[in-house]
């Protein structure tokens, strides 16, 4: 009743093959995004859009990365957190560079160079895979964050070995440094991820992304049908790094305001490794839903514990987020390994043959 497809007949294989081939799902889609780009930079806080929705954002962001990489294409990584870096960084560099340019393009053009070395550490990927592709890609991370720190025309041999976001413009509003609003910078953030999780959603659910899928159910297989595995791994493995290095951009430039080397440490790469894995592997949803639940949950702990009466220490919260973390991944990777994506697929279905109970 509430959730029915009787009567929207598709006539075409293109509208058959939609992202979105439910009239309820796309007006659901219409209203999220009404919210999000209308109301909430409205009616907001500086608190929901500083602490919560712009960091929620980028974390989804660089979900939506590693998953193509390791959801979609089946090759584990653990140098996100060093991707996101080289983003970061190559922001820092070309604003320095060319302040004139709007900021807006910098951190869309980050991503390049970040797709750059990801393409370099992914070519043992033709060779090796599984836990000796991850070990190559930890190499990675640790090589990536031994330069932030070791390399000072990274930073522009600043003494602290930090990097600190200079005030930026884009079109006469400030976007970048103390001036620019809470506002302005969660719909910059809000507009590019939008961007690229429509371009991410084109990639999987056309031809790319059916061949990424082949190479993730069996290799062997998709070479013998004509894929070129090292040429379709490679595309994931740049793909994935363009995402996460915008994601580290927006880190920096739009939500901390400066970063020293410690922030892209193999930490930051565990935790969007656990936000894919929580939300659901292959799924462009479950990115959002798992960084969701990891980064907004210490903030809903430490928001309800005194609500409710209970004084906790913030290295208290911290633990007990360890914890339900770790409870999390355990639970999910023996009971529903596609993570909370395939809940919510399961509660639509029940909606489609609902009061039926099959």
């Amino acid at each position: 009743m509430f959730y029915r497809e009787a009567g929207q007949f598709k006539t075409s294989y293109a509208a058959d093959m939609a992202v979105f081939p439910l009239r309820e799902d796309r007006i659901g889609i219409g209203i999220i995004l009404l919210a999000a780009f209308l109301v909430l930079p409205l009616f907001a806080s500086d608190y929901t859009l500083n602490v919560v929705m712009i960091p929620f954002l980028i974390y989804a962001l660089a979900a939506i990365g590693l998953n193509i990489l390791t959801g979609y294409t089946g090759l584990l990584s653990l140098g996100t957190g060093g991707f996101m870096g080289v983003g970061a960084y190559a922001c820092y560099k070309l604003t320095t560079f060319f302040p004139e340019v709007n900021i807006v393009v910098w951190i869309l053009a980050s991503g390049l160079f970040s797709a750059l070395v990801g393409l370099v550490f992914g070519l043992p990927s033709l060779r090796i895979k599984g836990f000796y592709l991850a070990v190559a890609t930890l190499a990675a991370q640790f090589f990536l964050s031994w330069a932030f720190q070791r390399i000072p025309w990274l930073y522009n041999d600043n003494t602290s070995g930090a990097i600190e976001v200079p005030g930026r413009t884009a079109f006469g509003i400030a976007v970048t440094g103390p001036t620019a609003s809470s506002s302005v910078r969660y719909l910059v953030v809000l507009a590019i991820v939008t961007l690229l999780t429509l371009l991410a959603s084109n990639l999987v659910h056309g031809r790319i992304g059916r061949m990424w899928m082949a190479v993730r159910d069996m290799d062997i297989a998709a070479e013998l049908i004509g894929i070129r595995l090292l040429r379709t791994k490679l595309l994931a493995f740049a793909v994935s790094s363009y995402l996460c290095g915008v994601a580290g951009a927006l880190l920096v430039f739009l939500w901390y305001g400066s970063a020293e080397p410690e922030v892209f440490s193999i930490t930051l790469s565990f935790q969007i490794l656990f936000m894919v894995i929580i939300g659901g592997l292959g799924s462009l949803l479950g990115s959002f839903l798992g960084a969701g639940l990891i980064y907004l949950l210490p903030i809903a702990l430490r928001t309800w514990a005194p609500a409710v009466g209970i004084e906790v220490a913030p290295s208290t919260i911290e633990h007990i987020t360890y914890m339900i973390v770790g409870a999390l991944i355990i639970g999910f990777l023996i009971l529903e390994p596609h993570g909370l994506a395939r809940l919510w697929q399961t509660v639509k279905q029940k909606l489609r043959v609902w009061p039926f109970p099959y």
